[in-house]
């Protein structure tokens, strides 16, 4: 299952919606045609679990092409909001989580030659959060070396506390793209949130893909290009820690919860690490796509 977070409008309330085909099936419209009561915003839908799932498939499943008036837009025709606008709290960033992108930075930024023995973790405030199409903000009075990094996003569905790793996936809701974008100029005696917590820096999207859907999280390839030229391609298979190790690492100190957003790392190739250095600048664009999730596509504008 797709679930989006939309608005029908330019003036519309965000909603809630499953991609059926080409369709954005409001989920609380659809629930109320049915009579079940669903909510109409992804952290609230989340936060009812299992069983909401369930009742939105069988809802879907029935209802397919024969939707309440008002119900079911073209997709081409809504705006897609981050499928989490406001996340309630940090996001959970993940540092150098591919080998080739430990080298890379070693090189270029003064990070540990030696491969991490365990997960290098920062985070990114809720404010830094964008949905597709929004615009990156360049602030050359902060930043002069604006970097990307394309990234598997995991959201728990389950309060996950001092989770074993055997059952971790089973605490997932779904999984989404992320744009870890940092400002590498901005690192602080070795602290990370000033660099990659500023606002606009979590492009996040299109969609969360529901976790029976992805059944392993670590087959899943993984590009991003600027200005139609790649730049980063790799598969979630050669993360150094893999998502259920994450999540018992995590829980094992901090309690995940229900809507709670991991950033799972990203692969060599990234600004930092070319010979010479690339960054972002005003007019540039930037996109992203993990296999199976979908894609995003941001501009670089100056502020």
């Amino acid at each position: 299952m797709r679930l989006v977070t939309y608005r029908g409008n330019v003036e519309a309330a965000a909603r809630l919606g499953a991609v059926v085909d080409d369709l954005v099936v409001d989920v609380a419209k659809a629930g109320h045609h049915a009579g079940v009561s669903l909510p109409s915003s992804m952290l609230d839908f989340i936060d009812l679990g299992p069983p909401a799932l369930v009742a939105l498939e069988k809802i879907l499943n029935e209802g397919k092409d024969n939707w309440p008036v008002g119900a079911a837009l073209p997709l081409a025709n809504v705006r897609l909001l981050a499928p989490i606008p406001r996340p309630r709290k940090n996001i959970f960033g993940i540092g150098l989580n591919y080998v080739e992108h430990v080298a890379e930075s070693s090189r270029a930024l003064d990070t540990a030659k030696d491969l991490p023995k365990q997960p290098i973790i920062f985070s990114k405030p809720p404010t830094s959060v964008i949905g597709p199409g929004d615009a990156i903000h360049h602030n050359k009075a902060i930043t002069q070396q604006l970097d990307w990094e394309v990234e598997l996003a995991v959201v728990m569905g389950r309060t996950a506390r001092r989770v074993p790793e055997a059952d971790a996936l089973g605490f997932v809701f779904g999984y989404s793209v992320m744009i870890d974008v940092s400002a590498r100029d901005n690192r602080r005696a070795g602290q990370w949130i000033y660099s990659k917590g500023q606002d606009t820096y979590a492009p996040f999207g299109p969609c969360i893909v529901t976790a029976d859907e992805i059944t392993d999280p670590h087959t899943l390839d993984l590009w991003l290009t600027v200005n139609g030229v790649e730049k980063q391609r790799s598969n979630t298979r050669h993360m150094l820690f893999k998502v259920p190790l994450l999540i018992a690492d995590i829980s094992a100190a901090m309690t995940l919860e229900p809507g709670d957003i991991i950033a799972t790392g990203t692969p060599e190739g990234v600004g930092a690490g070319r010979s010479p250095q690339e960054w972002l600048w005003p007019g540039d664009v930037v996109e992203a796509e993990v296999t199976g999730i979908g894609r995003l596509r941001h501009p670089v504008v100056a502020i």
